[in-house]
């Protein structure tokens, strides 16, 4: 499932300028990467370093005020979504968390903690780990919307989907906003309900403040439900209002670009992308220019491409992140090599066999080495919720 929609109340973020700034040496906190451009609106970035300074006074003041600390790791896992550096974001909120977790905590304390914990591990994509954490804090509040977004995450990850539908009925009561919404649009598309997936997310759209990034996500995935059953027009304005609202916003750029490809406009998709490359490491922009570069006999140039996308993946892994179907594109599109496809792939199957992205990707990968009875069987199982993914269905066919 696409990113978590995370959302802190009154608080506005940032894109500043490239690099690591050192641990603070008082406090042993992690810092903020700084950012090469602005991202967003104006104004972010003093909100941003005013939030961080006055945690880290208050962490200084109190080793073991767990309320900051928390805050400090939810600040992180914005972060990491906005400016795409999760391999460093990710693993210093884990560690963070962790050593809250070591002290002694009151109940809504130790909720919140393993709430944010669970949160990081759906981020890399650790799904069976976040479901077991995500269920310790269920059982200390089963009263707050937030946990149940986790579960629903953990739930289609793994497959589970009747169980999510569940866990989103009972979000949906208890808090109806942008992030039980877009969930709610999530698990209507998987079911094959597309009219009412976009339904759900223009709720989400509305339910969200212009220009923050939760609000802007959901508006950039209502183009993207749009652009993906045949209106490309709405799409492309919804692509474009996210831009006029959130300058440079990485994914709505990325977004663009796709829709111009798609329209036959590859000077322009190149030009839009390129500048998404540059915004944010996201792998999958990276994907896509090597891919348009493939296509159009560029082959030293997607060669060259292809051998940065598997550093970055590396990375990822390095960092405790789970990348097999991002290998899997990598090896069917880039480097026609459906052999060590398979083996990503039945790595993902063996952790999360009910997943109907994970089937779809080995009926895909079955169809080419030629396993005719094989493609059929994960293709069956890919099917089972009624999808109406144009790619599933072409697949089918």
């Amino acid at each position: 499932m696409k990113n978590l929609m995370i959302v802190f109340a009154g608080m506005t973020l940032l894109w500043w300028a490239c690099g690591q700034k050192p641990a603070d040496q008082t406090t042993g906190l992690p810092e903020l990467l700084k950012r090469p451009q602005v991202i967003g609106p104006e104004g972010e970035m003093a909100s941003l370093l005013d939030l961080y300074d006055e945690l880290a006074e208050k962490i200084k003041s109190n080793p073991k005020d767990a309320g900051s600390r928390l805050t400090l790791v939810e600040l992180f896992l914005q972060e990491a979504r906005i400016s795409g550096e999760h391999g460093y974001y990710y693993p210093a909120a884990l560690k963070m968390v962790d050593q809250v977790l070591s002290l002694p905590l009151k109940p809504a304390e130790q909720y919140r903690a393993l709430l944010d914990k669970a949160s990081i591990l759906l981020s890399q994509h650790q799904f069976a780990e976040a479901q077991r954490v995500g269920e310790q804090a269920l059982a200390i509040n089963p009263n707050e919307a937030g946990i149940y977004g986790v579960l629903i995450d953990a739930h289609v990850e793994l497959g589970q989907y009747d169980k999510a539908v569940e866990m989103a009925d009972k979000m949906v009561a208890i808090r109806p906003d942008i992030r039980s919404y877009s969930r709610i649009s999530y698990l209507r598309e998987i079911h094959g309900q597309v009219d009412g997936a976009i339904e759900a997310m223009k709720m989400a759209v509305a339910a969200g403040y212009p220009g923050m990034e939760q609000t802007e996500w959901a508006r950039l995935t209502l183009g993207d439900l749009y652009r993906k059953y045949g209106h490309l027009d709405s799409a492309v304005f919804q692509y474009k209002t996210a831009l006029s609202v959130r300058p440079n916003y990485p994914f709505a750029v990325a977004a663009l670009a796709n829709a111009e490809a798609e329209m036959g406009n590859m000077e322009a998709a190149e030009t839009q992308m390129a500048k998404a490359c540059a915004l944010i490491p996201e792998v999958g922009f990276f994907v896509d220019r090597a891919r348009w570069a493939k296509q159009q006999g560029r082959t030293a140039e997607a060669e060259t491409m292809t051998k940065d996308i598997l550093d970055m993946l590396a990375d990822d892994v390095a960092s405790g992140h789970q990348m097999g179907l991002e290998y899997v594109e990598v090896y069917m599109d880039l480097l026609d090599n459906p052999d060590e496809a398979l083996k990503y792939a039945l790595e993902e199957y063996k952790q999360r066999p009910e997943n109907i992205d994970v089937n779809q990707a080995l009926a895909r990968i079955y169809r080419k080495t030629g396993d005719t009875e094989k493609a059929k069987m994960h293709l069956t199982a890919a099917m089972r919720t009624h999808s109406k993914n144009p790619e599933l269905l072409a697949l089918a066919q």
